[in-house]
């Protein structure tokens, strides 16, 4: 036996374990972008449902209070320039 002969079956022997190893590596990347897309899934439904929610909020909560409150801001505002007007 030569060195040639043990550098040869090195060279097969590390080929095949890259082989396992590159498998075995392929097969867990393709589990964890299995359960990382049904995750994500998830998040995505969930956030459009936070978005329809807001949207419902903001337009059946937050305009009428704001326009309230502008109505409110514009007859003080009104009050105060009559008797503005009035006191000088």
């Amino acid at each position: 036996m030569d060195v040639v002969w043990f550098r040869d079956l090195i060279i097969c022997i590390s080929g095949a374990v890259l082989a396992v190893v590159l498998i075995f590596t392929a097969v867990l990347m393709y589990l964890l972008y299995r359960k990382t897309n049904s995750v994500l899934d998830l998040i995505k439904t969930a956030s459009k449902n936070i978005q329809v929610i807001t949207s419902i909020v903001r337009d059946e909560v937050a305009k009428p209070i704001i326009g309230m409150a502008v109505f409110i801001q514009g007859i003080r505002q009104g009050i105060n320039t009559i008797s503005k007007f009035f006191r000088k």
